[in-house]
């Protein structure tokens, strides 16, 4: 199973009012493993100008993007690289407009959200309390983000990979050897915030108790009473 966990970096917030995308970072997972493979550009927004208040979160500055290549240019190794596969950002609705504005642009189809995995939707149907930012989750899972001065799209990529494990049922789901989510290739999209449950050992595992220690341990409950709680859920 292939999937692409990505993030994008843009001029300001509103693509319908002309802002760009500036920089693209992706990586690969393979059954949830990264493969190595990664995506990173940055692109010249033409005319347009990086706001003031995107700057000071990611610090790309228009001197910075001006030899860049525009979208046009890199555009065909874009869609290579994310091919028809599973797409997962977080705040993926974010993402998706300013690509699919870019593709409008060159008369390209839009992405569908049925590929789109949002790892926000699923964080806040796991965590309702919250806050469930890409820094508070990877607080929560102690995914170390030290080195995040700035917004970056390879580097929260890299990071959101490590949330995305945890939010599908931990690190151990890696071992799931190509199995989807729910055992059959299915993943939530952008429009579905379930999750599934991590499957259960077919056998439990034995006792680790010795039968002196059960010996003990039943004695301790005789000395209860007569109804212990402990005797109800035996």
């Amino acid at each position: 199973m292939r999937e692409i966990v990505f993030d994008t970096e843009t001029t300001g917030l509103s693509p319908r009012d002309g802002d760009r995308v500036i920089e693209i970072g992706a990586i690969e997972l393979i059954n949830h493993f990264p493969s190595g493979k990664v995506f990173h550009v940055f692109i010249n927004p033409g005319d347009r100008k990086v706001d003031p208040g995107a700057f000071d979160i990611h610090g790309i500055s228009n001197e910075f993007l001006k030899d860049k290549p525009e979208f046009a240019e890199i555009v065909a190794e874009f869609l290579e690289f994310f091919s028809e596969d599973k797409l997962i950002a977080h705040n993926a609705g974010f993402d998706m407009g300013f690509i699919n504005a870019e593709l409008k642009r060159l008369e390209r189809p839009p992405i569908g959200n049925d590929r789109v995995i949002d790892t926000l939707q699923i964080a806040r149907r796991k965590h309702p309390a919250g806050p469930n930012s890409l820094d508070a989750l990877c607080s929560r899972y102690n995914i170390n983000n030290s080195h995040r001065t700035k917004h970056g799209a390879l580097l929260d990529s890299e990071l959101l990979a490590e949330v995305y494990l945890e939010l599908i049922g931990g690190r151990q789901a890696a071992f799931g050897l190509g199995m989807g989510d729910d055992q059959t290739g299915n993943t939530p999209t952008i429009g579905d915030t379930s999750y599934s449950p991590q499957r259960q050992r077919p056998v439990s595992l034995p006792s680790r108790l010795s039968e002196d220690e059960k010996t003990a341990h039943d004695a301790f409950i005789d000395k209860l009473g007569d109804s212990p709680i402990w005797k109800r859920l035996q």
